[in-house]
């Protein structure tokens, strides 16, 4: 699983892929992919980190299949499964790569990587003022019993927030301060997101997921 500054670069590289030479596998919907809504919707499945009562198979089990085929599906939903599309693949890179055998990698569930990956990427992307404005008051999707509107709303808020400026100590502690289950934790997966940064190994391998993701 990535962050949601990493998703982000993935739906753009997505997208200029898309444009420039076509993507192996791609069935697009019957109408044309809606940018911004197609990135709504591939940030959307880490809701559940802000509301216990969101399971994970509702928002990570949601697609029989996890592939490219976005046939019948609107442009929120494509990005949806495209998020679960990406998770896939990261780990797949890792794993190719041995990211886990280096020391530190593997703790909190991967999560310091997760969020390093997020400032090395960050740069990759030259819009972040407009993203973070939509995000803010994004149209609403009631795709999920279990999500209601002000939950919603609040995450979108709190990556709004987050995409706002490059990624560091501080602003990882103020994103990751909300999500339910890391508030006891934040201090030490922020000195582990530190100790990943010192190793030019990690960062490498962390680097080569968005240049192989799609």
């Amino acid at each position: 699983m990535a962050s949601q500054i990493a998703h982000i670069i993935y739906d753009n590289s997505f997208f200029k892929k898309i444009e420039k030479s076509g993507i192996s596998g791609l069935i697009l919907p019957a109408e044309k992919l809606n940018r911004e809504e197609f990135i709504l919707g591939s940030v959307f499945p880490d809701v559940r980190r802000i509301d216990n009562s969101i399971k994970r198979r509702d928002t990570h089990m949601h697609f029989t299949l996890i592939d490219l085929d976005f046939s019948g599906l609107t442009s929120f939903e494509a990005g949806w499964k495209f998020h679960l599309y990406c998770d896939m693949r990261r780990e797949e890179i890792l794993n190719k790569y041995k990211f886990y055998d280096l020391e530190n990698t593997s703790d909190f569930y991967g999560h310091p990587a997760k969020i390093l990956e997020d400032e090395l990427v960050y740069d990759d992307y030259n819009n972040w003022e407009k993203m973070s404005l939509y995000l803010k008051n994004p149209p609403f999707h009631p795709v999920l019993d279990s999500v209601n509107e002000d939950t919603y709303r609040l995450w979108y808020a709190m990556i709004s927030r987050y995409v706002e400026r490059k990624p560091d100590d501080a602003t990882m502690r103020t994103f990751l301060l909300k999500q339910v289950n890391l508030d006891a934790k934040i201090n030490l997966l922020v000195e582990h997101v530190g100790k990943i940064r010192k190793n030019k190994k990690a960062k490498e391998i962390l680097l080569k997921i968005k240049e192989e993701i799609i």
